[in-house]
């Protein structure tokens, strides 16, 4: 039986980490757009750009369409809060300690399917076009995303017998710093599946609102004031915990096996590196990228899953 000590640490332990990545994903927002600044030759915003957005948003008025449900209205709180503690289920400084006891990717999976549920749900009740355009689209990538990251939660699992995030960390973490063809196909899908799932380029522009190609921000066009600034950190949260699963399941190198305060220290320091080079990856990829038609999404996410396929099956066929 847990103790109410070790109960109240785990307790202190989650609260703390949440508060990680409540921070991290605006500071990680910030750093991915002084790249692309920098990228195309303009004077970068700022590393706190992203907190002063969201705060002048949750200084101004809340403005709900007329005949929308109380799900318009809910649906902001419950995305931010889902998102939050998914960061719960992914390594962030380390996979020392009692995880939580759901704490597995395909619960984690399940909870980002729930999250675009919500979501799409939300942009068909306030009936405008953009709404039910962006709903629909982002329907069909969470479509051709699930599966994909499903097989890239498989092979990962085969290398610790589990799919327990911070189980699969440490195994890999423990094993040999030379990737095995399984891992480069598993990390490359789950690179296309980062991308899609995260509305970034090519799937989609973040930055525009051209009704012919948005599909993240079809959904928020009616939202404003404090909900818009939950909805839009919560998407930087949702980022950054496909990061940190990223990390975990394929450069899990620098995080702490242990609870003590140097381990951690370190483990903080390689997590900023990580950031910071996943930062600036991702700033080249969406600059040197264009944005794909809106019928061509199915074959990127296609390539996506067939990349898993090949993961999955080469585990069995080169390194059994």
């Amino acid at each position: 039986m847990t103790s109410p000590l070790s109960t109240a640490a785990f307790a202190g332990k989650s609260l703390l980490w949440m508060i990680l990545v409540l921070v991290l994903a605006p500071l990680f927002t910030g750093w991915l757009g002084i790249v692309k600044a920098l990228l195309t030759n303009r004077t970068p915003p700022g590393l706190f750009q992203p907190f002063r957005d969201w705060t002048k948003l949750l200084s101004k008025e809340t403005i709900v369409p007329e005949g929308s449900s109380p799900l318009f209205r809910w649906t902001p709180l419950a995305v931010f809060s889902l998102l939050l503690v998914s960061s719960l289920l992914v390594p962030v400084l380390g996979t020392g300690g009692k995880p939580m006891v759901f704490g597995d990717a395909l619960v984690l999976t399940g909870i980002m399917a729930f999250v675009r549920v919500l979501m799409a749900l939300e942009a068909f009740d306030t009936g405008t076009p953009f709404g039910h355009l962006g709903g629909r689209r982002e329907m069909m990538v969470g479509f051709l995303a699930e599966p994909a990251t499903i097989l890239v939660i498989f092979t990962t699992s085969l290398f610790s017998g589990s799919t327990m995030t911070f189980r699969t960390a440490d195994a890999l973490r423990s094993g040999s710093l030379l990737p095995t063809p399984s891992l480069v196909f598993g990390a490359l899908a789950f690179l296309l599946i980062l991308l899609g799932e995260n509305a970034r380029i090519p799937i989609d522009n973040p930055a525009t609102h051209l009704e012919l190609t948005m599909i993240h921000e079809a959904m928020l066009l009616e939202y404003a004031g404090p909900p818009l600034a939950l909805m839009e950190w919560g998407s930087a949260i949702k980022l950054v915990v496909y990061l940190l699963l990223g990390i975990g399941l394929f450069f899990p190198w620098g995080l702490s096996g242990a609870d003590s305060p140097a381990a951690l220290a370190s483990a903080g320091l390689f997590l900023l590196l990580k950031l910071l080079a996943a930062g600036l990856v991702l700033g080249i990829l969406e600059t040197l990228m264009a944005k794909l038609r809106i019928f061509r999404v199915p074959e990127f996410m296609t390539l996506a899953f067939l990349l898993a396929i090949l993961g999955f099956l080469s585990h069995f066929v080169l390194e059994v």
